[in-house]
């Protein structure tokens, strides 16, 4: 059986601290010289993407842009 997971790119302002950016293991994170970090990767669904920006907001990180990206198909064990 596929499943279909979502590729986004989360665009937030500032820079996240070391310690945290193991949180985001699955997605490459990207600090710009212009003050912004850039996530790229899969979101398997709406409450996990959902999850990530609240996580995002808790943290005091303002959310700049959310852009889905593509599918990414993948076969799903029985």
């Amino acid at each position: 059986m596929k499943t279909n997971t979502l590729l986004y790119e989360i665009r937030v302002q500032g820079h996240l601290e070391p310690r945290r950016l193991r949180w985001f293991e699955n997605l490459t994170v990207s600090q710009c010289p212009n003050g912004e970090t850039v996530l790229v990767g899969p979101i398997p669904d709406q409450a996990a993407l959902h999850g990530l920006l609240s996580w995002l907001y808790d943290i005091g990180m303002p959310l700049l842009s959310v852009k889905r990206l593509a599918k990414e198909n993948k076969e799903k064990e029985k």
